[in-house]
Formats: C-alpha cells, structure tokens, sequence
C-alpha cells in the first residue's frame, strides 16, 4: 500500500560562471550551431541579438522567468489575502490554538525544516507540530501583512496567485530545487550528509549539494516507491527540461550565486553531471545572478529562465524579507519596462515551507510528496487580473507550462500529471499594460549584515544566532 510522504495514504572544483565578453563570444558559437541543427531539420535557436524569441508557441509567450525564492508557506506570506482558500490568523500547536504574530522582516535565526520536520509540522494530518527547535514555537507561528509585502500582494491582486500550490517533496531545499528543473528529485527526499564548507583562493566560502560537493563521505538517502533507502553520491544522470529545452533546438539560462558566494548549493545543476562535467553546456547557461538585472536591460534573456538569489536576498531565515521583496521588485518591473514584457510571464515561487504554519494538510501523490503548501504567483500581461487560483499545484506545473508553450512531451510523471497553468490566463485578449510594484518593503540593516541584538523586532528575551550563515 502507498502510505505517501506523510505516514498516511495517499570532486573537483568547477567552473566559474564566465565574464559577459566570453558569454556573449560563446553564445555567438551556440547560434551557429543552431543554424547548423535547422539545416539538418531542428527547430531554429534565436538570434543573440533577438529582442523576442522567434520560435512557435502554443501562446503568445515567448519567455518564462521562473524565480525560486526560499523558505516561506502560503500562510506566511498570504495568510491575511482576502478570497484565499485556508488563509488563517489562528494556529495549532500540539492540539492547541494559539494566534499568529506579525512576522518580523528578519528572524533571529532558522527553524528546523528539513525531512523529519516536515513530517512532525504535518504530524499526520493533524498540521500542529510546526513548533520545532530553537524559534519554531514563537516565529514559526507568524504572518505578514501587505504593508511589509507590498508588491507581492499589489500583484496578488492584479494578476495571479495560485492558493492550493505545494512544494514538490515533502522536505527541504535540495529535493524541492530538483523538482524546479526537473520535475524529478531522482528519488531524493532530505538534504546531503556531511557536506562542508572551502576557502577559496580569491575569497569566500565554497559550499555545494553537488558534484563539486566537499567533505568526507558526502552522501544523499534516496528512497524508491516501495520505501527502500540507499546511500547515494551528491551528483546524478536523471534529465531536466533545460536538457530537454537543448535538444529541441531552444536557448535557456540559470541564474544562480557562483562559487563562494552564499546560496550557490541551490543551484540545481551543479548536481547533474551532464551539466557540471561539460564545460561548454555550463558555460553556455549557468549565469551569475549578480548579471541578471543587466542582462534584462540588454534584453539577452533566452525563451526560459531559471532564477535563483543569493543567500542574503533569498528570504531564507533569519534574513530579510524586506530586502529580498525589494530585489524580486526590481526584477519584475525591469521586466515590465522592457520590450520582453509582451510576452513573457514571471512565476515566482518559494522553495518549502521553511518551518512556518500552514492549515492545510498537502495532498499524498506519492512516496515523495507533496510538501506543504507555497504560494506562486503568475505574472503575465495575459494572467486574468485578481485570479486565485485553485488548481492544486506544485514545481513541476510551470514545466507543464513550458512543455505545452514549446511543444515539448513532459518529461516526468509529475510534469505530465499536473495542469499547465492555462486557465490562469486569457490569450484571447490583448496584453494588459504593466502594473508596477510601486512600494518598497520597509526594511532595517543593510542587505548583508545580520542586525544580531540591534535589531527591535523580535519579541522580548529572543537571544538571536552570532552565525546566520
């Protein structure tokens, strides 16, 4: 019988990113070899210099920036919104009502949100035990309101937001970020054992889940259908749609942190040995997300886009939340300002639950997932204004989008299990003009220094970390 996630039915260093001259002189040599593959009947590969994709599409979007920021449940961002389904301002802990606080922008550390805790937050069914570790009784039972999100629910209310949407595996970062390439974690439900951090020569920590994971006996569980563990190494052979977007002739990019800076171990792909071992496809499309900004200035984003940030602006506690809304609106309204918004559309999501409340108890789809519930919200000129979306949702439903937009055959299971986000917008009518995010989220300290016992927001007799990192 499959008892679903729940307990219940159903090494060696790489390379780094290149500089934008030798980006640009490589992408050049990938768009000859386009021309090479249309001549021998493959679809073409647009120009470099291409302000809108030139492929066939089932609609008229013609890119998709898909954004994984980190650690955050629907009831933690969107809890208050007004029409959602399972928004609440009451918690349970333990078979206990207890109200939800207004969530400081920083948190004075992290709390616990890796397999087993996901499975005592979900404890059965019964969505009580989010009162984990150090902070999880107090922050892990706390709610935002707009005036600190702003432009998350502006957007909310002019395009979409997707309210029955989960997290792919029940679990951490590492299995969810595969499933956000791939639709697929290989089976993987925690994070990697015995990883460790190296100085690098020209400053900075290196630290990775990948193939150029360092320490002594790195590991991963891997789990199948029926249950049975195995060890396995950091570095895997399963494909991903970005692989799938090459072979059909289609440019993509993953913008991510680089070696040494924090939040490179989320970049998916330096796992999947068919990327990291072939200098030319990393090189190709790995981006350091420090270039994002300029390159949608430049209009040099390909038809799909992979994004994610930097530790600091990742809203992974115990950083801000502030300042990663900030950064995320900066992205979206240089979309908007750009020729590229026509379109395009923008999913933004978070990663996991990252240990904070949520009512609703995920659905089981098999022994892996789904994880408990994230929002994502559908930003397009096409997206019907105010839509709450209640399809149930998860990482590989935007792949379906991507799969259905460019003609592709899912991929997985998952992918091709899920819908395609379709009833979410209206092609049949004109672009709708951009709706700015307008507000900045308040915000104290500056982006990369943790506040520690300056900051005045947590409640009394919180004793905040000395290392957030």
């Amino acid at each position: 019988m499959d008892t679903g996630p729940y307990g219940h039915t159903r090494d060696e260093r790489h390379p780094l990113p290149l500089s934008r001259r030798r980006f640009l002189r490589t992408s050049a040599m990938a768009v000859a070899g386009g021309v090479l593959f249309s001549c021998t009947g493959g679809t073409r590969i647009p120009r470099v210099d291409d302000t809108i994709p030139e492929t066939d599409t089932r609609w008229p979007i013609k890119r998709v920036i898909y954004l994984m920021l980190e650690n955050r449940s629907f009831n933690n961002l969107f809890g208050k919104f007004p029409g959602v389904r399972g928004g609440t301002t009451v918690g349970v802990e333990n078979g206990v009502e207890k109200p939800l606080i207004r969530c400081p922008e920083w948190l004075p550390g992290d709390i616990p949100h890796d397999l087993a805790a996901h499975r005592l937050s979900v404890n059965h069914g019964k969505m009580d035990g989010f009162g984990t570790g150090r902070y999880g009784s107090v922050y892990g039972y706390t709610i935002f309101d707009e005036d600190q999100i702003p432009n998350y629910w502006h957007w909310a209310r002019e395009y979409g937001l997707s309210d029955s949407f989960f997290a792919s595996a029940a679990g951490p970062s590492y299995p969810n970020h595969f499933y956000f390439i791939a639709g697929s974690s290989g089976g993987v439900a925690d994070n990697p054992e015995n990883i460790r951090t190296r100085p690098l020569e020209e400053g900075g920590l290196f630290k990775s889940w990948g193939c150029d994971a360092v320490g002594d006996d790195v590991f991963v569980l891997v789990t199948d259908e029926a249950g049975n563990l195995t060890k396995h190494n950091t570095c895997f052979e399963f494909p991903t749609v970005g692989e799938q977007l090459t072979q059909a002739g289609l440019d993509w990019a993953y913008y991510s942190a680089v070696p040494g800076q924090p939040g490179y171990f989320w970049n998916a792909y330096n796992g999947i040995s068919n990327l990291i071992h072939n200098p030319d496809l990393w090189h190709q499309h790995i981006r350091s997300v420090d270039t994002l900004l300029d390159d949608i200035d430049a209009g040099a984003l390909p038809p799909v886009t992979w994004v994610t940030p930097r530790f600091q602006l990742s809203d992974h506690p115990p950083f801000s939340t502030g300042h990663a809304h900030n950064w995320v609106t900066t992205i979206v309204n240089k979309v908007m300002r750009s020729d590229m918004w026509e379109h395009t559309a923008i999913f933004l999501t978070w990663d996991e639950w990252g240990g904070f409340y949520d009512p609703v108890v995920p659905p089981s789809v098999d022994h892996l997932g789904l994880g408990i519930r994230v929002p994502l919200l559908t930003i397009s000129p096409y997206t019907r204004r105010g839509v709450i979306d209640d399809e149930v949702g998860e990482f590989a439903t935007p792949l379906r989008f991507i799969s259905d937009n460019w003609g592709l055959e899912p991929l997985t299971d998952r992918i091709r299990n899920t819908h395609n986000l379709e009833h979410v917008f209206d092609f049949r009518a004109e672009p709708r003009a951009p709706e700015f995010g307008r507000r900045k989220a308040p915000t104290t300290s500056s982006i990369w220094r943790f506040p520690g016992d300056s900051y005045t927001g947590w409640e009394p007799g919180t004793v905040p970390v000395e290392e957030p990192l």
